[in-house]
Parts: C-alpha cells; structure tokens; sequence
C-alpha cells in the first residue's frame, strides 16, 4: 500500500503508569512477536499499522472496505512526563488505558488517567478501551476479573485481558477500538464505516497489510 494510499489515517494512544507494558502490547500488535528488550519510553515514541477494515454503509446491510493507517501512539507514564503526554491527547480519537494485572497500584490509578483524559480528550467520553496487561503472568496476579469488568461497566467501556508475549486478545482490543472510532466517524460522515455500538463486540473484521515503527524524539 502506497503511503498516500489510505481512506482514512486514525490516531489511537496507548497510556496507563510505566511499567504496565504499553510498549510491549504495541510492538506485539504490530509486529506479533513479543520485545524481550524492555526500554523506558520517554516521551512519546509511536508505531505505524496499514489495516483492512471492513464495515457496513450507509444502508445497514452492505459491507464496505476501508483501507486504514493506524498511528498508535505509546506515551511515558512517570509523573515527569504528564504534561508532555496529556498534550497529545486533543489528537488521538481512541485511548488504549492499560493497566498491569500483577500490580493493584496500576489498576487503582486507572482512575486518575480517566479523569485526565476527559479533561483533555477532543470531548468529555472519547472511545477508550481498558486493557489488563500480562495476563500470562497467572501466579502474580493482583487484580481480579470481577474488580476490571466493575470499573469497566461503571464508565460504559470494553475491557480485555491480554498478553504481549501469548498475543492473547491483543488484535482484539485494537480491533474493537479501531471499531469505535470508526462508528463514531460514521455518525458525522453519512456513509461512512460503522461498527457495533459501545461495549458491544465488533462485527467487522480487520486484516493486516503492514506495519512499521516510529520513533519521535520528544
């Protein structure tokens, strides 16, 4: 695919505290391969993915492909870089809010993230997914199921549990954001895509064309 050759260019943002694995989980989504190098990110530092997406139109009934250029965003998590962060966050149209599933700090703290993004989102309930990393790390674990879905349930989002290194729900939790932007698109464009509506589970589906890294030297 030819680098102008896209229908739409979608920016989603990955955020949650460091250490939580927002690096991890993206190089997974974009490469599907789990990164034993764990670096810091400072700053912001950002991936590139070329996906087939495939809604309905405008009628209800017949599929269309949309040709997508995903930009996803991965963003620093110490308190040192917030004011860097929060400022990307007017021009993502979805949110990647990650949590550690082996550290109950992480999962408490989701709550202050949320409060930062509808403070400084592009409205005050943008398309946010929440997403338990390291689920493969059972014997650890310190957030239970019931305790995610709650505070999922509580702010109207979807939740998944995945895994960088099985690649568990990984695909499935970009996917469904992915879906969400894109109904929300749909809704201030007639006869654009669609997809199923908030917390419900995407029925279109997404290929993969490419994928490439970017780094931005903030």
């Amino acid at each position: 695919m030819a680098d102008w050759d896209y229908d739409y260019l979608i920016k989603l943002l990955a955020l949650g505290d460091s250490g939580t694995g927002k690096t991890s989980f993206l190089y997974c989504y974009t490469d599907s391969k789990f990164n034993r190098k764990f670096t810091t990110t400072v700053g912001i530092d950002f991936r590139e993915k070329r996906v087939m997406y495939t809604g309905t139109g405008a009628d209800g009934t017949t599929e269309k492909n949309f040709k997508v250029h995903l930009q996803l965003w991965d963003t620093a998590g110490q308190e040192r870089f917030r004011s860097l962060t929060t400022a990307f966050f007017r021009d993502a149209m979805g949110f990647l809010l990650m949590f550690d599933l082996t550290n109950q700090q992480s999962f408490l703290n989701v709550r202050n993230w949320m409060s930062q993004l509808q403070a400084n989102a592009y409205c005050d309930s943008p398309d946010v997914v929440l997403v338990g990393t390291k689920a493969d790390l059972r014997d650890v674990r310190d957030v239970h199921a019931r305790q995610a879905r709650d505070l999922a349930d509580r702010y109207g989002i979807p939740y998944f549990e995945t895994s960088a290194v099985t690649g568990v729900d990984v695909d499935q939790a970009v996917t469904t954001l992915l879906g969400l932007v894109m109904k929300r698109m749909e809704q201030s464009t007639p006869g654009g895509p669609s997809s199923e509506p908030n917390g419900s589970p995407v029925t279109s589906h997404v290929e993969e064309e490419a994928s490439v890294s970017r780094t931005c030297a903030c």
